[in-house]
């Protein structure tokens, strides 16, 4: 059996199926009672072994699956309809698993084929990353240019309903499945959002998602802004090209946005943390339950730009992978960290496939940042701390300035054509991407101020 490298570092859905335990009396008296009126000798057999005293010591591993296959034969045989036995096998090893984390699972051949076209970068859907938070099916980020983003859904907002039917009972797996489907269906969502006093019904049309996980553009003359909407397959690549392509269009110091970004590949993470900082410099490390380290460091990559000034944003919903990023670029102040503590998942899963097709995601290491930092529960906390807001403009901005006056004494640098009102006109009209977004503004004018006073930066 081959467990999967490719180690994740991603908030993905996981499957829970609790199974119902028969609560047995300490003295036994019920389990003897329902086997007197048994006529089935495997019945009795069984209860009278789970109630003997001093026979049966539930701590023994050979006992205890004696006494699962014991229950699996009694469901078989007694249970009012036919059972199906290897989903019944199927929902008691989602069942163990559940008890140990949120994180770890059991993926059938169908849930894991599903797992990995999501890791791939195309797949049929609506383009929404969820999470349970609260016990609540929870919106983390809708991917830009998806389904989920067009019809306005935001991080945060919680799936009441999936077609009418309540989630409050549903398990992520079964979300994610029941939301994704044939390109061109369609799927109706109802939502409730903070702030907003009714539900929110959503008629949203499957389509085939293909994510280019890096988006990017220049700001100004002197600044580059980057989107990384999750570490997939080829994240690093796109990365290095956005970066040589802002470097090649004079951008002096980048906004890397990791906003929204629920995670993904460890490799990507590595890859991309490789182009800001220096080879061989722990990124992240990861221990064990027997303390044994593991670290991961930069590598020599075909693209690195290690001095240019940078700002990273921030927020709750930037999970995993980005807060591997955030954390090591914050450790050896190689960047600002601009917004607001990341969301907190300092724990590593590991993907075991099984022979049958199904897998076993299991969480088998915590991990730190270079500085030894454990974000778990608690996650990144920025720098500069700034709360979500938007910026409202208005376009007839008008202030009389000296040029305006009466007679007042030409400027040397003057011009003849250059009104109040058009000034004005045109400081309004300045339309840059995500121009009402306060976070992002602030690490706008952040990045500046390291250009005029100083960057932070591994010479």
């Amino acid at each position: 059996m081959k467990i999967i490298q490719k180690v994740l570092f991603i908030v993905v859905p996981v499957v829970f199926i609790s199974f119902a335990v028969i609560q047995l009396s300490s003295n036994g008296t019920n389990a003897e009672a329902f086997a007197a009126n048994s006529n089935d000798a495997g019945i009795n057999n069984l209860f009278a072994q789970i109630s003997s005293k001093g026979k049966y010591n539930p701590d023994d591993q050979y006992q205890a699956l004696e006494t699962f296959m014991g229950v699996l034969d009694l469901v078989d045989k007694n249970y009012v309809e036919p059972i199906d036995k290897k989903e019944a096998i199927y929902g008691a090893i989602k069942g163990m698993l559940e008890e140990l984390d949120p994180h770890s699972s059991f993926m059938t051949p169908e849930e894991f084929s599903s797992f990995q076209q999501s890791t791939s970068g195309s797949f049929g859907g609506l383009g929404i990353t969820i999470t349970m938070k609260n016990d609540l099916l929870t919106v983390m980020s809708a991917i830009e240019d998806t389904p989920a983003w067009q019809a306005g859904i935001k991080g945060g907002d919680v799936i009441a309903l999936i077609n009418g039917e309540p989630t409050a009972n549903m398990t992520l797996d079964e979300a994610v499945k029941k939301m994704r489907g044939k390109s061109g269906s369609k799927i109706k969502l109802t939502i409730t959002r903070k702030g907003v006093d009714k539900p929110i019904d959503l008629t949203l049309t499957r389509a085939i998602i293909k994510i280019k996980s890096v988006k990017y553009d220049m700001i100004d003359k002197e600044l580059g802004y980057i989107r990384l909407t999750q570490f997939q397959e080829n994240s690093y690549r796109e990365m290095a090209e956005a970066v040589k392509a802002l470097t090649n269009e004079g951008a002096k110091g980048l906004v890397l946005d990791l906003r929204n970004n629920g995670g993904g590949l460890l490799n990507e993470a590595i890859s991309i943390a490789s182009i800001f900082l220096p080879v061989n410099q722990t990124v992240v490390f990861t221990r064990e339950r027997d303390k044994q380290e593991k670290h991961y460091k930069t590598e020599s990559v075909n693209f690195s730009n290690r001095t240019i000034p940078m700002v990273i944003l921030v927020n709750e919903w930037s999970a995993s992978a980005s807060e591997i990023i955030a954390g090591s670029m914050q450790d050896y102040k190689r960047a600002v960290i601009v917004g607001k503590s990341t969301f907190g998942k300092g724990s590593v899963q590991s993907i075991v496939p099984l022979p049958d097709g199904s897998a076993v995601r299991l969480t088998t290491s915590r991990y730190y940042t270079p500085a030894a930092r454990s974000i778990q529960g608690v996650g990144i906390k920025p720098d500069v701390e700034v709360e979500p807001g938007i910026i409202e403009y208005t376009s007839d901005y008008y202030v009389i300035k000296e040029k305006d006056l009466s007679g007042h004494l030409k400027g040397e640098n003057e011009k003849d054509n250059n009104t109040a009102l058009d000034d004005a006109i045109k400081r309004a009209s300045q339309v840059l991407p995500l121009n009402d977004d306060l976070q992002y503004i602030s690490a706008v004018q952040v990045l500046k101020g390291m250009l005029v006073y100083g960057s932070s930066s591994n010479k």
